[in-house]
């Protein structure tokens, strides 16, 4: 069940809010962990003993942070066997098959092939519990004594399956009920939910059956200018789908009082790769940050291990997102390009910002399209087609068939990934139009969701 789907718009979100409105202040972490075990428990019926993980998974780490506050003399221990209890889950649902057959083909060997169903939301919640056992074990916050704070923490259905990936003090005052919440809150919940909704729906699974239908002719059939449009439209249809769920997850998040951070801050208007890394999917950069790069040492111990460190965040952010070559040869060519924006481009792309759109305009869907591309052949053909390498320049006119069809919607989806929208907004904010404009996009989803079957959101599969 995702957020987009009729059932939760209609059937479980309004039952959850209805009994969470009713029941006092001190039973709402209760009632919000019982309706998340529901939320995951429809989202894995195919796969029951992920439930189960998730259950073990958070009690264990429940006792771990109290084990390593209580145990000062061998916290480190402790420490290290909740960090490698997690990741080893993780590792095993995600990356030992990737693992075994490239070890198997440099080897020559039978690889050991598991062939696991990924369990819904473990990268998400692996990095959750392993930031808390890390902060536990600095100080930086006393360990949750009481288990309703735990689970509400670790499975709050607005951020479980998704993100964002949310370190525990920044959900402290909502978990410790500090705050009452106001109709105004619940009122600009359901509007930046509908919002996402829209983002998803009429912009993300419009805009991305374009790159569909170009996956369905063949990479080899057809044009340059169709080769562009599709990953211009990938592009589109990655922002809008993930930036949907986040301003989703936010929206529900508000209409209960609990503050999630913002996860998209107009990405597709930097001018450097550098910029784009701070404003797309800001919670799993800031993980990356706090968790790996300064233990590290981060920029402290010169360039040459600055660099190190730099290669290592974005090796492993490559395999955060899948375990495949192209994921790891997508965060390598985000760490080249990274690093020399480093030594001395960035600069000049901050100096002269026009360039450093045409830079970045040029540069987002071609880093894209090495995380698309899921074989290096087809890599190979499609950069071809794009640059018309060995004879690959093709001009035929098949393009105006699916400009006809989808240029609308790459002209709205790039219109509003943009801040031009919400200062056309902001300077003509009324409260009859924001009402009737709220009331008809939702509708639209709606009827979209109801007409076609309903595409879960790209991330689940990361």
């Amino acid at each position: 069940m995702s957020f987009s789907s009729l059932e939760f718009i209609f059937l479980f979100l309004p039952i959850f809010l209805v009994i969470y409105y009713i029941f006092p202040k001190n039973m709402k972490n209760l009632i919000l962990v019982i309706f998340s075990l529901i939320f995951y428990a429809i989202g894995v019926k195919s796969n029951p003993e992920y439930f189960i993980l998730i259950l073990l998974s958070t009690l264990i780490n429940y006792i771990l942070g109290i084990l390593i506050e209580d145990n000062k003399k061998y916290s480190k221990y402790i420490l290290s066997f909740g960090i490698v209890y997690d990741i080893g889950w993780l590792f095993i649902f995600k990356y030992f098959d990737f693992f075994s057959k490239s070890i198997g083909s440099i080897t020559s060997t039978q690889p050991i092939i598991l062939n696991l169903v990924l369990p819904l939301g473990i990268s998400f919640y692996t990095f959750q519990v392993v930031s808390y056992l890390v902060d536990v074990y600095k100080g930086k916050y006393n360990c949750r004594r009481s288990i309703i704070d735990f689970l509400t923490y670790v499975l709050m259905f607005p951020k479980l399956i998704s993100g964002p990936i949310t370190p525990y003090d920044k959900l402290d005052e909502y978990i410790n009920n500090k705050k009452t919440n106001t109709v105004e809150n619940v009122s600009y919940g359901i509007k930046i939910f509908i919002l996402g909704l829209a983002y998803k729906v009429l912009i993300a699974n419009r805009v991305g059956s374009l790159w569909t239908d170009i996956n369905t002719i063949g990479f080899d059939s057809i044009s340059t200018p169709l080769a562009w449009a599709g990953v211009i439209a990938y592009s589109l249809q990655l922002y809008f789908d993930f930036y949907g769920y986040s301003l989703m997850a936010i929206g529900v998040g508000h209409m209960i009082n609990l503050k999630l951070p913002i996860n998209f801050d107009y990405p597709y208007t930097s001018v450097s790769m550098t910029e784009f890394w701070r404003r797309w999917h800001i919670t799993l950069g800031n993980w990356f940050k706090e968790y790996v790069y300064f233990p590290l040492g981060g920029n402290r111990k010169g360039k040459l291990l600055t660099i190190r460190n730099m290669l290592v965040v974005w090796l492993l952010t490559g395999l955060w997102h899948g375990a495949d070559w192209h994921f790891v040869l997508w965060g390598l060519s985000l760490f080249i390009i990274i690093t020399i924006e480093k030594l001395f481009l960035k600069k000049y792309l901050d100096k002269y910002r026009w360039l450093g759109h045409i830079y970045m305009i040029i540069l987002i869907p071609l880093s894209w399209t090495l995380f698309a591309s899921e074989s290096l052949p087809s890599l190979m053909v499609l950069l071809s087609k794009l640059f018309g390498i060995n004879n690959y320049m093709t001009l035929n006119f098949n393009y105006l068939e699916y400009l006809r069809k989808y240029g609308l919607l790459l002209v709205i989806g790039i219109l509003f990934s943009t801040k031009l929208p919400s200062k056309i907004y902001e300077h003509n904010k009324y409260k009859i139009l924001e009402i009737f404009f709220i009331i008809v996009i939702f509708w639209l989803s709606v009827f979209c969701l109801c007409i076609e079957a309903n595409d879960p959101f790209m991330y689940f599969n990361f």
